[in-house]
């Protein structure tokens, strides 16, 4: 069962108290709110979940923030996709999606690049598939281990939760990618599951920013608000290509088609 917005303990006794930053995707109004939230939360550690940049009004200013923050963290699929392509393919190949959805993460993704530029580029490609922390018994993925692309479906059974997950050997594992917050702690095990949906691009219903927030062994999902008409006035003067399907997105609270 996936607890959306609750809690769930699992953490081992001795944990850092720990924040989880995902999906992002380049929204810098969603991110200025979080950072702000942090400030407050005072994490002792915050890591980064992977989608920095791609689709949002601002990729290099958010990129460039997250550099400077200096979090640890994680590649994810838009990561992956920026710094190399041919996974993208591999991807839409295999996906049963309409063709002008691959044609349209292609623009997106070609403009982001060319706006990155090398140096950014080469941030994003040295972020690892996989983060380890065992002071605070926590393993970091994007999506499945080894796999930034593909995460569970929410009814995934808790046998091939654990099959997946269960490799990383670290009893609280955080990931991302569905934009869906929750937390589900498998029965029979001491494995703790938990989606920090997304910063930039929340999928649930609810506008506001979604990060992770693990303190005294509690792990609780967090949810910021902040000036999404800010932001999608930004989409509108940025001349990016996609802006106004990441509007669309963020409109609905949900996802959509180009």
């Amino acid at each position: 069962m996936f607890w959306v917005g609750g809690r769930c303990t699992g953490l081992r006794a001795n944990a850092v108290r720990v924040a989880v930053v995902s999906d992002i995707h380049g929204n810098r109004t969603a991110l200025e709110a979080v950072i702000a939230d942090l400030r407050e939360a005072a994490p002792d550690l915050v890591l980064l979940g992977g989608d920095v940049a791609d689709s949002g009004s601002s990729p290099v200013e958010v990129l460039d923030r997250v550099r400077a923050l200096g979090w640890p963290g994680v590649m994810g699929n838009t990561d992956e996709m920026l710094v190399r392509p041919e996974t993208l393919e591999s991807f839409a190949a295999a996906s049963e999606a309409l063709a002008s959805l691959w044609d349209a993460v292609r623009e997106i993704a070609a403009a982001t690049r060319s706006a990155l530029g090398e140096q950014r580029l080469a941030w994003l490609r040295a972020l690892p598939i996989e983060l380890v922390r065992e002071d605070a018994g926590l393993a970091l993925v994007h999506a499945l281990p080894g796999d930034c692309w593909r995460a569970p479906v929410a009814d995934a059974s808790e046998a091939y939760l654990e099959a997946m997950y269960g490799v990383l050997g670290q009893p609280t594992v955080v990931f991302g990618h569905t934009h869906l917050p929750g937390i589900r702690r498998l029965s029979g095990t001491v494995r703790t599951l938990i989606n920090t949906g997304s910063v930039g691009l929340p999928f649930d219903g609810d506008a506001r920013a979604s990060y992770l927030l693990i303190e005294n062994r509690v792990a609780a999902i967090r949810r910021v608000a902040y000036d999404v008409e800010a932001e999608l006035a930004l989409l509108a003067q940025c001349a990016l290509p996609g802006a106004a399907w990441t509007a669309k997105m963020l409109r609905a609270r949900g996802p959509a088609m180009p």
